[in-house]
């Protein structure tokens, strides 16, 4: 297990929250996740999770505005990434495991009453808890996110995965190392600040640290054989269900995932929402580049909820 250093973190811009931890036993190994909690403890709650190969820096202005709102922000770092627990090997890492570590963390939180913020695999992972207890969400906004099935239109996006995704599966799946921060910035409308590039590379000081990284990209089901097909087919059949708010929140320039704003819009009763917004100037990363706007979106449906 890999722990990164305290020091790698004590320059990062706008980012003074301080850490907590949370230790989860799933497994034979303990493992520490790291989280970011503002706010009010026993206000609604915004669970803000991150995907591939971000962590919870990528939020720091959603949850600002979140606990200056007097909601209570709880943004993770998954298990790999950020300040939380690494383990070493890439067979290590598992959809499935990635699904129980939230489900634990949640859990041993308590958490209740919760807006569910997802992007990227935030989205397939966070969606995949709240199938397993429904119970303590009250609303989902979903951005740049998607939840593959290996399915055709209207239950899934044509032509999956598409040259983009399968290319991307293939270049992580042969790397033996990625530029977490080039990554970030190449898919980012407008250009990242040195300072903020270097927040993204933090967490990982030498390439050993980044197996999660390298793993993520092939624990996308392309295939309806893969680990994760037939779980995802279960959660939409949760998610066909669910008539608490489902709101979309994708931005206006992200190709990966547009797509599927469609598919949960047309798919989810709850998503049938007067809420549903396109975020302008943003690429895949959209907290990065529009944090007000995608904060302004939350708070509309935690008020709604509250208020409801």
């Amino acid at each position: 297990m890999l722990r990164s250093p305290d020091s790698c973190f004590a320059q990062l811009p706008d980012f003074a929250f301080p850490p907590k931890y949370c230790e989860l036993r799933s497994g034979a190994q303990a493992l520490r996740m790291h989280y970011i909690d503002e706010g009010p403890a026993d206000a609604p709650v915004a669970l803000l999770l991150h995907g591939e190969p971000t962590w919870s820096f990528a939020y720091r202005g959603v949850i600002r505005r979140l606990s200056d709102a007097g909601f209570r922000a709880v943004a993770p770092d998954h298990i790999g990434f950020g300040r939380s627990d690494k383990l070493p090997r890439r067979d290590q890492y598992s959809y499935a495991g990635f699904v129980d570590w939230m489900s634990e963390f949640v859990t041993r939180l308590d958490l209740h009453n919760i807006t569910l913020v997802c992007q990227d695999w935030g989205g397939p992972i966070g969606l995949s808890v709240l199938a397993r207890m429904p119970e303590r969400f009250a609303a989902v906004v979903a951005a740049n996110t998607l939840l593959p099935n290996c399915e055709a239109p209207p239950r899934g996006v044509p032509d999956w995965p598409g040259e983009m995704i399968q290319g991307w599966v293939e270049m992580s799946a042969a790397a033996d190392d990625l530029p977490v921060s080039a990554i970030v910035g190449g898919v980012c409308v407008s250009p990242l600040s040195d300072a903020v590039l270097a927040g993204y590379d933090a967490p990982f000081p030498a390439a050993r640290y980044k197996a999660a990284v390298l793993e993520f990209p092939s624990l996308i089901p392309i295939r309806d054989t893969m680990p994760g097909c037939a779980e995802n087919r279960h959660v939409w059949g949760i998610l066909e269900a669910w008539q608490k708010p489902f709101v979309t929140a994708f931005s206006d320039s992200d190709p990966t995932t547009k797509a599927w704003e469609a598919v949960f819009q047309a798919n989810i009763s709850g998503a049938n929402n007067t809420l549903n917004t396109e975020i302008k100037n943003a690429g895949h990363f959209l907290q990065e580049e529009q944090p007000d706007a995608l904060a302004a979106v939350v708070i509309s449906v935690m008020t709604a909820s509250t208020a409801g």
